[in-house]
C-alpha cells in the first residue's frame, strides 16, 4: 500500500517512517515543513516532499497526484503554551489543515488515521477509556478535539489514535524531552524542580509507532488509546531516570504545579486504560524502565 505520513520530521514521524520502511513493504510518502529530517534504509520505497498543510489547494493537489491509500496525520502544533499564545496559528494547523486533509482523503478514497492526545480530557477522572467524554481545559486540547470531531463526521474510513506524553530520542535534529532534560541538568550539577501532582501514562515513541502500524495492518476503525500502562508523575520519571543513570537525586526538588506560571492549564491526571488496544490490536507497550533503557543505554550518560 501507499501510505502518506504528515509531520514526518517530528519525533513520532521520524520513528514511524523508519519502522514502516524497515519492517514492511509499503510505499511511504513522507511530508513535513522544510527539508527532510527522516532517515530510512530503503530509499526506493520512501520519498519525502515538503508540504504546507495549511494551504488547502496545495494539499488537494498533492493528494490527487500521489493518491495514497492511507493517510497518517501526525502533524500538529503540540506546544501547549505556544497554542495559547497564538490561537490562530494553532487552529489553522491543528484544525483547518486536518479538514483539508480529510477532504483530500475523501477525494481519493484513502483511509485516515489521526493522531490525537490525552489533552482532549480535563484530567479530573483519569485514566481514561475511549468512550469517556472529552472536556479540554486548554486551547491545544480544544483544537485536537475539534479535529477529532471533523474526522468522525467525515464520510471516510477513519481511526483516531490518542496518546500520552511521548518520550524517546529524535533520530535527526534536536528535541528535548523530560528524560533528556533531567539527564543533562543532573549531569551538569544543576538543581531542578519537577512537579509531582500531575499524572500520565508515558508513551515510548517506538511503542506509539508500533500501535499505529498495528492499526494499519488490522484495518482498525474507531478510537484507540495507545500509551504506556504505568501511571507516573514527572517527578517519578525524573527520579527513575536519576536512579538508572546513577545521577544525584538530591538535585531534584519535588514541587506542585502551582509554583509554575504557564499560559496554558494542564490537566492534573490523564493517562489511559489501554485494554481495547491490547484486545483488538494486540498492542503491548514496554514498561517505563524498558523504554528508558532503550532511550539511554548504559554508558551513554555524560
Amino acid at each position: 500500500m501507499k501510505i502518506l505520513i504528515t509531520g514526518a520530521n517530528g519525533l513520532l514521524g521520524q520513528h514511524l517512517v523508519k519502522m514502516l520502511t524497515d519492517t514492511t513493504d509499503h510505499e511511504i510518502v513522507a511530508t513535513g515543513r522544510g527539508g527532510s529530517r527522516v532517515s530510512f534504509s530503503t530509499p526506493e520505497r520512501c520519498n519525502y516532499f515538503p508540504l504546507e498543510i495549511t494551504d488547502g489547494m496545495a494539499v488537494a493537489s498533492f493528494i490527487e497526484v500521489h493518491r495514497p491509500e492511507i493517510i497518517v496525520h501526525a502533524a500538529a502544533i503540540t506546544q501547549v503554551d505556544e497554542c495559547e499564545a497564538d490561537e490562530v496559528a494553532c487552529y489553522n494547523t491543528n484544525v483547518t489543515a486536518t479538514r483539508f486533509l480529510i477532504s483530500a482523503a475523501a477525494g481519493v478514497g484513502a483511509r485516515f488515521i489521526y493522531i490525537s492526545t490525552d489533552f482532549v480530557f480535563d484530567g479530573l477522572a483519569g485514566p481514561y477509556i475511549e468512550t469517556d467524554i472529552p472536556g479540554p481545559i486548554n486551547y491545544y486540547g480544544s483544537t485536537k478535539l475539534a479535529a477529532e470531531r471533523a474526522v468522525m463526521d467525515a464520510a471516510i474510513s477513519w481511526c483516531i489514535i490518542r496518546t500520552v506524553l511521548v518520550y524517546g530520542n529524535i533520530l535527526n535534529g534536536n528535541r528535548s524531552n523530560i528524560i533528556s532534560w533531567v539527564q543533562k541538568s543532573l549531569s551538569e550539577g544543576k538543581n531542578i524542580q519537577v512537579v509531582s501532582d500531575q499524572w500520565r501514562t508515558p508513551t515510548y515513541v517506538e511503542d506509539l509507532a508500533k500501535g499505529i502500524l498495528l492499526a494499519i495492518e488490522k484495518n482498525a476503525t474507531g478510537i484507540f488509546h495507545i500509551s504506556g500502562e504505568e501511571m507516573l508523575s514527572p517527578y517519578d520519571m525524573a527520579m527513575a531516570t536519576a536512579d538508572y543513570l546513577r545521577l544525584d537525586k538530591t538535585l531534584i526538588e519535588k514541587v506542585d504545579a502551582t509554583i509554575f506560571s504557564q499560559p496554558a492549564r494542564r490537566p492534573m491526571k490523564t493517562g489511559f486504560t489501554i485494554d481495547k488496544a491490547k484486545r483488538e490490536l494486540g498492542f503491548q507497550p514496554l514498561s517505563f524502565m524498558e523504554g528508558l533503557i532503550k532511550m539511554v543505554p548504559m554508558g551513554a550518560n555524560g
